[in-house]
């Protein structure tokens, strides 16, 4: 077991707060704190309500880029190194980590998370659990022992939250979670930073090599299988004919980079990709861009079409998930069935070559966000639930 701050038993004073003294606790529990649409918004969350909360983090897996940031910015990060199969050990060095911390409220992000966080308080009294699911793996399907698992374990000071009604309904029919006990917090970003850069477009533009009258495509996800960026390569190929000034921006790194560029190789349209790898400056990114393009086989709510629908871009999206909770086909995108090149490509060719209903949609995208997907809404909703959880679990 590593640990960023100290051996569990030995309590630690950060700079975000007493351990167990002024301010509610919550440790924030994630598989890891690599860049991905949990990670990045358990990091939002606790750095938007710092001033109200101490926040502490546990990662059953590995630390992770956005670890390492948060850790140099005084957060405790716990690395619980979890071995294969139910850790019973990483279970109880868990509950350990909670004790050493003080922690008065666990946040538990996606699943696993959520079954440890339970699993560490089956011998001894644990802190209240608020569990979001963000999204589902694929396929999904009701699990038995997870639905037992679930009914035996979760308490009635525990609070379960999805970040969209498409998850929200996967928990109560795959989990065997009561309706009444599943709440609906959506995702939310800070939307005035994906406006800082528009005065810059030009400049981005050059550095990115585009050229003028390049229609600049942004796909920004993890290189994960369920992103499925090779129906977005292949998308790109069948754009081309119509659109031949169409060029694609790939941000993200992950396991399925050698299988991408296999298929840029493939499809002969290495000079009109761009592999950024891992990037953290998305608002300069959808600043230069045209229309934001997102090919996954499973999603819950992406953070990153908030964003783009933040800086005014029109969307071409596959119907994952709850991507229809974001997009309203025709509206503010359009969007085809997972795996669809040619439905997709025909969408990317026909924003190529009208501007007019780039604007259109662009304009209804940031009215959109405005009105469902801000980061104040979903802020105020944590910091509700924290306080609540807080004052059951004493």
């Amino acid at each position: 077991m590593s640990t960023a701050c100290e051996t569990a038993g030995v309590a630690h004073v950060s700079p975000h707060g007493a351990s167990g003294g002024d301010r509610v606790t919550v440790c924030q529990v994630l598989h890891s704190l690599n860049i991905g649409g949990a990670e990045v918004l358990a990091a939002r969350i606790s750095r938007e309500l710092s001033d109200r909360f101490r926040f502490v983090f546990a990662c059953l897996d590995e630390l992770g880029t956005l670890g390492a940031e948060l850790q140099s910015e005084g957060y405790p990060v716990e690395v619980l190194d979890r071995r294969p199969g139910f850790d019973r050990r990483g279970a109880r060095r868990l509950a350990a980590w909670f004790r050493s911390q003080h922690v008065n409220v666990i946040h538990a992000h996606q699943y696993t998370p959520f079954f440890y966080c339970l699993a560490s308080g089956m011998l001894r009294r644990r802190p209240p659990v608020l569990f979001t699911e963000h999204g589902r793996w694929f396929p999904d399907y009701p699990r038995r022992k997870r639905m037992l698992f679930n009914r035996l374990f979760l308490r009635a000071t525990d609070r379960v939250v999805a970040v969209g009604e498409h998850v929200r309904q996967a928990l109560i029919v795959n989990e065997g979670i009561p309706a009444g006990r599943v709440e609906l917090v959506y995702n939310g970003v800070d939307l005035d930073r994906f406006c800082a850069s528009e005065g810059r477009r030009d400049e981005i533009r050059r550095t990115l090599g585009l050229h003028e009258g390049d229609f600049a495509i942004l796909q920004v996800a993890r290189l994960d299988a369920l992103k499925d960026h090779r129906t977005a390569v292949c998308a790109l190929a069948a754009t081309l004919p119509s659109a031949p000034n169409a060029v694609l921006l790939i941000a993200g790194e992950g396991p399925e980079e050698a299988i991408v560029r296999e298929e840029i190789a493939r499809q002969g349209v290495g000079q009109r990709v761009r592999m950024l790898g891992l990037r953290r400056d998305v608002p300069q990114l959808v600043a230069a861009a045209d229309a934001f393009l997102l090919t996954s086989i499973s999603e819950g709510i992406p953070v990153t079409l908030i964003e783009a629908m933040a800086a005014r871009l029109p969307i071409v999206s596959t119907r994952a998930g709850g991507v229809g909770e974001v997009v309203v086909d025709g509206e503010t995108g359009r969007l085809a069935d997972p795996g669809d090149a040619a439905t997709l490509a025909e969408a990317l060719a026909e924003l190529a070559n009208a501007p007019e209903l780039r604007c259109a949609m662009g304009a209804a995208g940031r009215q959109r966000a405005e009105a469902m997907f801000t980061q104040s809404q979903m802020t105020a909703s944590y910091a509700a639930l924290y306080e609540e959880l807080a004052r059951v679990g004493k």
